[in-house]
């Protein structure tokens, strides 16, 4: 996908799981909203075929339609109607009979909750409510797989909590959910896996864990906190020169280093301290938040 000289997308291919969420995560200017207008059949790429669920996006756009249910980021809703009519314009649309529209329509209306302003103009909605509202129309066709961007934009923090819920109670279900966010911490707790996306590329997927651990290369950041000072010297004495420790820091009663290896030696490393007499209050093992790792990928793609 190409915008004059800028290659916005280059070469992607996902394989997503049906009851999946797969978070799709890169700096701005990456190449997610292109790539979700392009499965949503909203733009044609550049050049180079599409294939979404096995269908040709170019040849079967109709058919990708009726399985898709897309979410836009900072979505608008019409001022003068009320939530049920916006909600029914798009059931109609998809082709629901009027008996089954009303029924959709309060189960997308709980879903989201937002069941107590059906009778509600749209104009007088929140931002955050507009955002429910929004993914209450991309549900109402009970589409296979959902693409949303920036789905939690606006929302406050019960708000986010619900949209967790309800995509969790949908991938539970078997629809396939792709989303994209600003909040890195919150698409982790939200999804199974994830993908960042640098300059059109996907340089990275696979689960949270394995991503860490495909960053890392098989090293990890561990915290300890002594209980008094004399132990923090007797615990650099230990630790300093130790095979797989590198990288020591100290701050007050706690201590931060590299460790090369697994739980194994994380375990063997806690036992050697125990045997020096080290009194130990808290060990475990600091994982890079998702900022931190975006940040690093993209500061090594830029290289």
């Amino acid at each position: 996908m190409d915008y004059g000289n800028l290659l916005a997308v280059d070469d992607l291919s996902l394989e997503i799981a049906p009851g999946e969420i797969y978070g799709l995560v890169g700096p701005n200017g990456a190449g997610k909203t292109s790539t979700f207008r392009v499965l949503a059949t909203l733009m044609k790429p550049t050049y180079g075929e599409v294939s979404f669920c096995g269908f040709d996006l170019d040849e079967k756009t109709a058919d990708v339609r009726r399985i898709l249910g897309y979410m836009p980021d900072l979505a608008p809703a019409p001022s003068d109607i009320r939530v049920w009519e916006f909600l029914d314009l798009f059931a109609a649309a998809y082709g629901l009979r009027s008996a089954e529209r009303k029924s959709r329509i309060e189960e997308c209306l709980n879903a989201v909750e937002l069941a107590d302003k059906r009778d509600t103009v749209c104009r007088t909605l929140s931002r955050g409510m507009t955002q429910r509202l929004v993914l209450a129309k991309t549900l109402i066709h009970r589409p296979r797989v959902m693409i949303l961007d920036e789905p939690a934009s606006g929302m406050d923090p019960m708000s986010r909590i619900a949209l967790r819920q309800t995509l969790r109670s949908l991938a539970r279900d078997g629809t396939t959910i792709v989303a994209s966010s600003h909040i890195l911490s919150e698409l982790a707790e939200m999804c199974t896996s994830l993908g960042i996306l640098v300059k059109g590329r996907l340089v990275i997927s696979g689960t949270a864990a394995e991503v860490r651990q495909k960053l890392g290369g098989g090293t990890r950041v561990i915290e300890i906190t002594v209980l008094e000072e004399v132990h923090v010297e007797r615990a650099t004495s230990f630790l300093t020169g130790l095979p797989g420790v590198a990288a020591l820091r100290k701050e007050k009663l706690q201590l931060r280093f590299d460790l090369a290896g697994d739980e194994r030696e994380q375990a063997a490393l806690l036992a050697g301290l125990v045997r020096e007499g080290i009194a130990v209050r808290r060990f475990e093992e600091r994982q890079a938040s998702f900022e931190e790792i975006l940040i690093q990928v993209s500061q090594e793609a830029a290289q």
